[in-house]
């Protein structure tokens, strides 16, 4: 393998260096997409996963819809209009996560397409490894990104978690 002079390896860094800049430039600007179509990129917010003859009022939305991606809202664990017994930490994450699975079906994605999942739980050293039960089998390779937080309470006693997640549509 032939060795590089300095001056190729000085003159290969500064090109990168100026891609770099100019991609960097064009990200607070819209810069790419109105290089590529002549339109500057502008975020757009829709309700999206509402049941057949749901509207999208209230304050919160269960997901938003910005270019390509949703936003799923905080999904408890529980619910005791749904569900008699809280159950444990297992079966309230997939409790949640079929929740999150039929609403990013209803906005047109899958949880094939999730990026990124949080969880909240109440005291994660006791609730962890049910919690892993519970996610088990929901995802497929690669996972998404997680993040867990330990709280100290939720909005509805016997509710051990809440999960929400960030995905993309095809």
């Amino acid at each position: 393998m032939k060795a590089k002079s300095r001056e190729q390896l000085q003159a290969k860094g500064n090109s990168r260096r100026a891609v770099l800049r100019a991609g960097l430039a064009g990200l607070g600007t819209g810069g790419a997409l109105r290089a590529a179509t002549g339109a500057a990129w502008s975020p757009k917010k829709q309700a999206a996963g509402l049941r057949p003859g749901e509207k999208a009022e209230g304050i919160i939305s269960s997901c938003i819809r910005s270019g390509n991606l949703l936003f799923v809202s905080g999904i408890a664990g529980w619910y005791p209009q749904r569900r008699q017994e809280a159950g444990d930490a297992s079966v309230q994450m997939r409790s949640a996560l079929s929740t999150m699975k039929e609403i990013l079906e209803r906005a047109g994605s899958s949880m094939d397409n999730v990026l990124k999942v949080n969880v909240a739980i109440i005291d994660p050293e006791s609730n962890w490894n049910a919690m892993n039960d519970g996610y088990r089998g929901f995802f497929h390779s690669p996972a998404p990104a997680r993040s867990v937080h330990g709280v100290a309470s939720t909005r509805t006693k016997g509710n051990l978690l809440q999960v929400d997640c960030i995905a993309y549509v095809d």
